[in-house]
């Protein structure tokens, strides 16, 4: 949901700005887009460490095939510790970022821009922690939002893949139930492979940013921003494909939700039909095109009866 909500809000005023060189919704978008940003990065990185926690949970549970499924409060606590932490974290974003112009000294067009720069107007105290925060700024995305998921994510694998191997040896686990872990285990390192990949390029290049920025113009600065935001997108863009392609009950529910909403779907086209509307639609059916009464159930005809 929130690689959506990037999609649908970040995306086109990226496009618009680069097009227009006016920047959709002014200083508004400047602080909005990047704390969005940040807070996606923030969302897949606790949500990659709560799934690495989950299967190492699994793999250590002493009845991993009968584990109870997990209560719908439990998972929705879950989810509001991952996106109000997320969020919470980001909040310097909004403070971090002002909008700000630039006329060009040949053409004379002006051209709107984001500029990592706090706002003087802010209190003392919030200035010098949001200014604190832009210079750590670099290493903080470095070490909790690259290295955090994915150390993470490869230590749960190892010890699930180390506690399986020992569990082998002194129990046999049904093969459906094994078949099953392992794909989900398939699952999250494909996510963080794609996570991975798409926030390499924007790592190194606040790194090169930060020791080679005086030697760097303008135009190659908005380039590699550019290309950040591109494999932002990108990411947003595959993980939802690649989580209901690899997760196949996800996927499943979310064809049947899609079905439903169709309006040429019945309940006679549907697989996932249960035999009791069958038999109500048949009952109904013969109700209409007969007209002599349909038989009953024998208990409902003997009422008053000394039967």
């Amino acid at each position: 949901f929130w690689d959506f909500l990037i999609l649908f809000f970040c995306l086109p005023v990226v496009i618009f700005n680069e097009i227009t060189k006016k920047r959709l919704l002014g200083d508004m978008s400047c602080r909005i887009v990047p704390f969005m940003e940040v807070s996606s990065l923030g969302v897949t990185t606790f949500s990659l460490c709560a799934l690495g926690i989950d299967r190492f949970h699994a793999a250590t549970s002493p009845q991993a095939s009968t584990r109870p499924i997990e209560q719908c409060q439990s998972i929705i606590a879950k989810l509001a510790v991952i996106w109000v932490g997320s969020m919470t974290l980001s909040v310097p974003e909004i403070l971090l970022w002002q909008l700000a112009q630039d006329t060009s000294p040949v053409s004379g067009v002006v051209t709107e821009y984001c500029t990592m720069k706090p706002s003087s107007n802010l209190p003392e105290s919030i200035y010098s922690l949001v200014l604190t925060y832009q210079n750590a700024r670099m290493w903080w995305y470095f070490g909790c939002y690259f290295c955090l998921p994915i150390l993470f994510t490869v230590s749960c694998q190892l010890v699930t893949r180390r506690i399986r191997g020992t569990d082998k040896k002194s129990e046999c686990r049904g093969a459906k139930h094994g078949q099953c872990e392992g794909h989900l285990n398939c699952t999250i390192i494909a996510l963080t492979v794609i996570y991975g990949l798409c926030t390499t390029p924007e790592n190194v290049c606040n790194i090169v940013v930060a020791y080679m920025s005086p030697d760097m113009s303008k135009q190659t600065l908005d380039l590699l921003n550019l290309i950040n935001q591109f494999f932002l997108f990108f990411k947003c863009s595959v993980t939802p494909v690649l989580l209901l392609c690899l997760c196949r009950p996800l996927g499943q529910a979310f064809m049947d939700c899609c079905c439903c909403c169709c309006e040429g779907c019945g309940p006679d086209t549907t697989s996932s039909e249960s035999s009791a509307d069958g038999k109500l639609k048949t009952e109904m059916s013969s109700s209409i095109f007969f007209d002599k009464p349909r038989e009953t159930p024998p208990p409902l005809l003997a009422l008053g009866t000394p039967c």
